[in-house]
């Protein structure tokens, strides 16, 4: 499967996992000149900002360590701008960050406060 299509359809399994928890979903694919966030969402008072990982397998090591220190501050800066855009500027944020693993049986993996 090529890799933007397998992205996208697990982008779309996160939001879905994410509406499950009772989440709000605000955007998807959020860009700014910064850059993007893949899932902007409410979770009762906070606004979360998710990264989605995917691989097919682990193989090549866990999605969550592509979410590196620059990566982290990339989203961050992001947010920022998504939070000023948006005048949210005395809301409680949190980043999360979801990993999934396998393509039609897949495995999710879901950390709240990540980073």
């Amino acid at each position: 499967m090529q890799k933007n299509i397998y992205g996208k359809r697990s982008e779309i399994i996160a939001s879905e996992y994410l509406q499950k928890l009772g989440y709000t979903i605000l955007a998807t694919n959020y860009k700014n000149k910064i850059g993007e966030i893949d899932i902007i969402a409410k979770d009762g008072e906070f606004t979360v900002f998710v990264e989605v990982k995917a691989r097919m397998s682990e193989e090549f090591g866990h999605p969550f360590e592509a979410i590196d220190e620059r990566k982290q501050y990339k989203i961050r800066n992001v947010a920022s701008m998504y939070l000023i855009e948006n005048k949210k500027y005395n809301t409680p944020v949190r980043f999360d960050a979801i990993a999934i693993i396998g393509l039609a049986d897949y495995h999710i993996t879901h950390i709240k406060d990540a980073f």
